[in-house]
């Protein structure tokens, strides 16, 4: 699946935030309706344009970005 083709960023839609195309249904708000116990039917349920392909494409969105992230050791105070 190409995720290019289901999910974009533009600075003029949701202030820049990834979202599924032609819609201003965010990444972040399917990944977070996942992690709070929704299942994919009740994201599709709840919103009736998007396919089971955009949910997907949401998800590996959202591991590209946290493979891509750049941490930075902290000293711990002690």
């Amino acid at each position: 699946m190409q995720v290019a083709k289901r999910v974009e960023v533009n600075p003029l839609i949701m202030l820049g935030k990834p979202v599924i195309i032609g819609t201003r249904i965010t990444v972040e708000l399917i990944v977070r309706k996942l992690g709070e116990g929704a299942t994919v039917e009740d994201i599709l349920d709840g919103y009736p344009n998007l396919k089971r392909e955009d949910v997907q494409a949401a998800l590996i969105y959202a591991a590209e970005s946290l493979a891509h992230e750049e941490l930075l050791p902290v000293a711990a105070k002690g």
